[in-house]
């Protein structure tokens, strides 16, 4: 039995790939900022003698850490409501990808902090700067760029995980995907195009965070 590939029976649904593209390219852009803003902050904590938030923190990266992100994702888009914070299932989406990329990204930061010599710490206060200033000027660059390239990986891990959002109707990529091969039939085109799409993304991420890197990390020496 052969099968005849039909890609053409899916011009008239063009509009749907473009909007789940669309959807896919605003969560993740917004995730990532805020992710990684959030993984930085947790990192920062750990750094610091508040005990209280060093646990606070450390309970958040372990809980995150260890559960599916499908059951994050409908923890809070059907679980909060219970609680009576009612979100749409885009704000859902990418607040649990906020929160996802956040525990990973801090866990990774905080590799590239323990890396740091004590004696930069040490130098800083030395100077006068307080702690946070020696984390920010000192600590924070070359902690970075150390983890830079497992920071990359974890955004598009993100990325491609938001296929996920779809299970509570967001309207993103593989969202399209399910709709179009439900009313075109043309499931393996359908899925093939996504695929391609994603991969394309995840291509054109990478290239981002290259350009991104040469911008930021122009001291070899860091």
């Amino acid at each position: 039995m052969s099968y005849q590939l039909n890609f053409s029976g899916l011009t008239p649904y063009l509009p749907q790939f473009v909007a789940g593209l669309g959807t896919t390219v605003e969560l993740t852009v917004i995730s990532t900022v805020g992710g990684l803003a959030l993984g930085t902050a947790c990192a920062a904590i750990k750094t610091s003698r508040n005990n209280f938030l060093k646990g606070v923190c450390a309970t958040y990266i372990e809980i995150i850490r260890n559960t599916p992100f499908i059951v994050q994702l409908f923890f809070i888009f059907f679980g909060l409501p219970a609680l009576g914070l009612k979100l749409s299932a885009w704000e859902a989406g990418l607040i649990a990808m906020i929160i996802n990329l956040g525990a990973y990204s801090a866990e990774i930061l905080r590799s590239g902090i323990d890396a740091t010599p004590k004696g930069q710490w040490e130098a800083g206060q030395t100077l006068g700067l307080t702690r946070m200033q020696v984390f920010t000027r000192i600590v924070l660059p070359p902690a970075y760029q150390r983890v830079y390239p497992s920071l990359v990986s974890q955004c598009i891990i993100v990325m491609l995980g938001s296929a996920v959002v779809s299970q509570i109707s967001v309207e993103d990529l593989t969202f399209a995907a399910n709709f179009v091969q439900s009313r075109s039939f043309l499931s393996f085109e359908s899925y093939i195009v996504t695929a391609l799409i994603y991969l394309v993304l995840a291509v054109i991420m990478r290239q981002l965070f290259a350009v991104i890197k040469r911008v930021l990390f122009k001291n070899p020496s860091l």
